[in-house]
């Protein structure tokens, strides 16, 4: 096992060590949307998977696995973007834009290093929206890539829900 992966693993359990109760890792509380719900830095993303009708979608079956930007990484977007987003006239684009955060099945962020390390350095993670996302090791964390060339930093990992997994992220990231 190399020392970078021995690294990404201890800065995991950290990270995974600071997460609150109502959403700890490994123990499944809820559904994706529910958690969302019950945090404080999910606001944002709440409001917006309600207007874009996604709250069934996301509260369903699945599995899924998320990677969530917090209410901070969306107040990056230039300004009026979310505003512009929430109007009913743009719920498609808002949808596009949301089903680029999820990935079909629970992606650990264990499975998530290995699929990097597997791929020579880097993983092409297919999403919900029909896009791509490339998950890359930066340091002892991981970094998203969206098709804009934006870079999201997963900053708390393996939250997991009835329904699949959250990664929560300081970045939107884009697919156009």
């Amino acid at each position: 096992m190399s020392q970078r992966f021995k690294l990404l693993m201890i800065a995991t359990a950290a990270a995974t060590a600071l997460i609150p109760a109502t959403v700890s890792a490994g123990t499944a509380k809820g559904n994706l949307v529910a958690a969302a719900m019950q945090s404080q830095d999910h606001q944002t993303l709440v409001a917006a998977v309600k207007a874009a009708g996604l709250v069934d979608t996301l509260a369903g079956r699945g599995p899924y696995t998320v990677f969530a930007p917090t209410d901070a990484a969306f107040a990056k977007l230039p300004a009026g973007t979310v505003e512009t987003l929430l109007k009913p006239a743009n719920r498609g684009q808002l949808r596009s834009v949301l089903t680029y955060h999820v990935v079909p099945g629970k992606v650990t962020s264990s499975q998530l290093v290995e699929a990097i390390r597997k791929g020579g350095g880097q993983a092409m993670l297919k999403t919900v929206q029909g896009g791509t996302l490339t998950a890359r090791l930066s340091g002892t964390s991981v970094a998203i890539t969206d098709a804009a060339g934006g870079t999201a930093m997963v900053t708390t990992v393996d939250l997991v829900q009835s329904n699949g997994i959250i990664h929560v992220t300081d970045a939107v990231s884009l697919p156009m």
